[in-house]
């Protein structure tokens, strides 16, 4: 929500910026009204489509503001400039005002630095005051790691909230077996820790000689969807003498997890996933009430089934299907799947899994925020228990929204997880995914979903 009011935003402020420009040149008699509301509207345009290339929709929190208003007067002037050539081949030069042109140019670029230092200003005070804060564990060793820890508490306004602190001892090379025990005893509380306190990052401040130590942090932290951060000790080198880049926090950071979708790619993929679910359940809605009524008169219960699952960012909703099988009393604790043959599945229900049209109420999961179109199937919390220790990388599916379809369902990887391969091989085809996503990628899967992955020797 905070990137489609920052774009429209920018939007309003071009629109704006031109008008301001247009009294202070023409005052109320504009020349060529028409042309000039067309030249507006085009480049206000060209902004939406232009700006999120620049990168300055991306979270700034903990990061140097300059930077972006750099990036933001450039991106402008970039649009701009397009702008400018794009008349000049219309043949629309000699009709514009240069001075309208100029003006607006000038108008707009102070207006789009104004707002964002008005913004900034108000989320500075808005974190000050104790709300938008990020939950961070720091870990680390010595004096940096000291003021590492103040400085972030004493700052709250870079929009972090310290709720752990924890002081390594096994950080030489020469260190005793009992120290590196306490180390690997105190990383185990944070990763326990990291879901029951809403912690979405750690910050590793250790000395760059640590090697050992930060290995056990990446080991032992591994299977959170906590961001691991690395922040190094640079100042014993004195790179800060010497321009060193600090950009968090004041301090160089170094990111130790997968990186999620860009900002504009999760914002672009939300309106596709709105849109197509919408449609989809228009258009599926007699064949989905048909599918109700077969549920409700094949055996007694519900229409829908629903289970909770781990969403983005490990959040839990509840996921919506077809009912296939009889009400059951399920073991607590306990996930059983479905396997060929299941004396659970009632008639109509072995069908709708066989189709997989069971997963059809999943598209109100999407429209609701909870869920895709396409990424990563979301498993029973049970099997998330299970498997986030047995294979490497299996909770950093949960760094996107998982899907209806997925690149792992449409390459056979679906139905009954028997044994730990796999599911190992489910998740190697999610994170491909994740590191290859692309708007065509999606639409590759959606054909693909529609011409073959609908039916399946592995559904049952």
């Amino acid at each position: 929500m905070k990137i489609v009011l920052a774009r429209l935003c920018d939007i309003a402020m071009t629109l704006l910026g031109a008008a301001i420009a247009a009294r202070i040149c023409f005052g109320e008699a504009v020349p060529h009204p028409l042309l000039h509301c067309f030249s507006a509207v085009m480049v206000a345009a060209l902004v939406a489509m232009a700006f999120p290339g620049y990168s300055i929709y991306l979270s700034w929190r903990g990061r140097p503001l300059r930077p972006l208003f750099v990036r933001v007067v450039a991106a402008w002037f970039s649009v701009q400039a397009l702008a400018f050539a794009l008349v000049f081949l219309l043949g629309g030069i000699h009709t514009l005002s240069g001075r309208w042109l100029l003006v607006w140019t000038l108008v707009t670029a102070a207006l789009l630095v104004v707002t964002r230092v008005a913004v900034y200003s108000m989320l500075r005070r808005y974190r000050h005051a104790g709300h938008d804060l990020r939950h961070v564990s720091i870990i680390g060793y010595g004096r940096y790691f000291d003021r590492v820890s103040r400085d972030t508490e004493a700052n709250a306004a870079a929009g972090f909230k310290v709720v752990g602190v924890v002081e390594l001892a096994a950080v030489s090379a020469d260190a005793d077996q009992a120290a590196v025990d306490h180390d690997i005893d105190a990383l185990r509380r944070v990763h326990d820790s990291i879901e029951a306190n809403a912690i979405r990052e750690v910050w590793l401040a250790l000395p760059m000689t640590a090697e050992a130590s930060l290995q056990r942090c990446v080991d032992g932290l591994r299977g959170t969807l906590a961001d691991l951060r690395l922040l190094p000790d640079v100042d014993a080198l004195g790179v800060q003498e010497h321009g060193g880049a600090l950009a968090f926090i004041g301090r160089p950071a170094i990111s130790l997890s997968p990186v999620a979708l860009p900002r504009e790619a999760i914002t672009s993929k939300e309106v596709f996933d709105r849109v197509f679910a919408a449609l989809a359940l228009l258009a599926l809605s007699p064949l989905m009430l048909g599918i109700a009524l077969c549920v409700k008169c094949s055996s007694p219960g519900p229409v829908f089934f629903r289970q909770r699952r781990k969403g983005l960012n490990g959040r839990t909703f509840s996921i919506y299907k077809f009912r296939s099988m009889r009400v059951h009393a399920p073991e607590h604790g306990v996930v059983k799947q479905a396997t060929r043959d299941d004396p659970r599945i009632t008639r109509v229900g072995r069908f709708l899994r066989r189709t997989s049209l069971d997963e059809l109420p999943q598209f109100i999961n999407v429209l609701r925020g909870e869920m895709s179109v396409v990424g990563p199937r979301p498993h029973a919390i049970e099997h998330d228990e299970l498997y986030r220790t047995l294979i490497s990388g299996y909770m950093d599916r949960y760094r996107i929204k998982p899907g209806i379809t997925g690149w792992a369902q449409v390459n056979g990887h679906r139905g009954e997880t028997e044994r730990v391969e796999k599911m190992a091989a489910r998740v190697e085809h999610d994170l491909y995914y994740l590191r290859h996503w692309s708007f065509a990628l999606d639409l590759r899967i959606v054909v693909a979903t529609i011409l073959r992955g609908f039916a399946g020797h592995q559904a049952y």
